[in-house]
C-alpha cells in the first residue's frame, strides 16, 4: 500500500528527491510496462501538483500513442514532429514550454492547458516515447521539475525499455 502522507512536511525539492526513489521502486518490478507507466505517472501528478494532465505518449512505429496517464481524455495520437511531444520526441530533447499559445504547431488536447514539460525516453539511442505533463498555469514548470522529471525518465529508462 502507497501512502502519499509520506511526503508531508517535506520542501518541494525534498519531495522530488523522494519521487524519484519512489519511481524505481515501483518500476524496478516485473510488472508490465502498462502497470508500470501508469504507476508512475500518478506518482509524479501527485507529487508534482498543480498539473491538469501527466502521461505517457509511445512510439508504435508510425507516430506517438497515447499510454497510460493521470487527467483528462488526450488525443490518442500525435505525429513524429507534431506539437511539443512530437517536437520533442524527434529531437530528444526535453521541452519546456511557458506559454503553449506561442508554440508553433502546439496541439491543444486540452484547452485548460498553458505550459508544458515534455521530455524524451530514451533507450541505447532509440526514442521510445515521451512523459508530457500539463499544467492549467503558465510557466508551471522551472528547472526544478525539469531535473527532477528527468531523473524519474532515466530511471524509466533502465527498468521499463
Amino acid at each position: 500500500m502507497f501512502d502519499i502522507k509520506i511526503f508531508d512536511g517535506l520542501s518541494t525539492e525534498e519531495k522530488y528527491a523522494s519521487m524519484v526513489m519512489a519511481i524505481r521502486g515501483l518500476v524496478d518490478t516485473d510488472d508490465s510496462v502498462v502497470s508500470k507507466l501508469a504507476n508512475a505517472s500518478a506518482l509524479i501528478n501527485a507529487i508534482v501538483g498543480r498539473m491538469n494532465w501527466c502521461g505517457f505518449y509511445l512510439d508504435n512505429g508510425k507516430q506517438l500513442e497515447l499510454g497510460p496517464f493521470q487527467g483528462m481524455p488526450a488525443c490518442t495520437k500525435i505525429n513524429y514532429e507534431s506539437g511539443v511531444c512530437g517536437r520533442a520526441f524527434s529531437t530528444k530533447k526535453t521541452l519546456r514550454v511557458d506559454d503553449v499559445h506561442n508554440f508553433e504547431g502546439h496541439i491543444a488536447c486540452d484547452a485548460a492547458s498553458n505550459s508544458e514539460l515534455v521530455i524524451p525516453i530514451i533507450k541505447d539511442g532509440v526514442c521510445k516515447g515521451v512523459l508530457d505533463m500539463d499544467s492549467a498555469e503558465f510557466s508551471r514548470f522551472g528547472e526544478l521539475e525539469e531535473k527532477y522529471i528527468g531523473e524519474c525518465v532515466k530511471i524509466i529508462e533502465t527498468y521499463v525499455f
